[in-house]
Formats: structure tokens, C-alpha cells, sequence
């Protein structure tokens, strides 16, 4: 039932900075984690960032320094802030929430394209 929308991507330069939005038709509040995965066209799909309900934060390594995960529970929207990018973050962007109490769900957006090329 929850629905995920991303927004934000796009093409930048090498070294350049994106801002990834995700918002959700639901109480990111109440959810118990949510994510941003990317996927590269032959290559598995990679969980990038996740935050927790608490507020915990964790980052692939190969992001480490350089992306953030933050959340405006007001606007019920995730955000991934990505500086210093690189042609090796080029992927399609998905956002990924779990929610439930008693009953668990998962939920995943549509993704969206960021191409980091000169």
C-alpha cells in the first residue's frame, strides 16, 4: 500500500553533487528502516545507504565520505545527498522502505537514472 516516488537524478560531471528525494504516501516515522539501493546494468543491485527508525545510519564502502542519508519525517521524504560522484555511481537509484508492526512489508520505488560522466 505504501508507494515510494523518487526523484532528483539525472547527469552530472565527475565530481559533481546530486540530492536523491524519496517520498512516501505513509508515516516514514513509523516505518522500520528504509534504504537506497542501485543497480548498473550487468552488475547486482547494491544497498548504498540505510537508515533505521532510530535515526542509524550505514553506507556501502565504496560511498563512505561522500553520500549521506537524512529523513524529513514531516514531509514523509528520504533524501540521498551524493557529493564527490564518479563515473562508477552511475546506476539506476531505488528507494526501499520496510514497514509494519505484528506483519512486515517491503516497498520499493520505481528508481531513478543518475549518470556521472564527462
Amino acid at each position: 500500500q505504501v508507494q515510494l516516488v523518487e526523484s532528483g537524478g539525472g547527469l552530472v560531471l565527475p565530481g559533481g553533487s546530486l540530492r536523491l528525494s524519496c517520498a512516501a504516501s505513509g508515516n516514514i516515522f513509523s516505518f522500520n528502516a528504509m534504504a537506497w539501493y542501485r543497480q548498473a546494468p550487468g552488475k547486482e543491485r547494491e544497498l548504498v545507504a540505510t537508515i533505521t527508525r532510530g535515526g542509524s545510519t550505514l553506507f556501502a564502502d565504496s560511498v563512505k565520505g561522500r553520500f549521506t542519508i537524512s529523513r524529513d519525517n514531516a514531509k514523509n521524504t528520504v533524501y540521498l545527498q551524493m557529493n564527490s560522484l564518479k563515473p562508477e555511481d552511475t546506476a539506476v537509484y531505488v528507494c526501499y522502505a520496510n514497514w509494519g508492526t505484528l506483519i512486515k512489508f517491503d516497498s520499493w520505488g520505481q528508481g531513478t537514472q543518475v549518470t556521472v560522466s564527462s
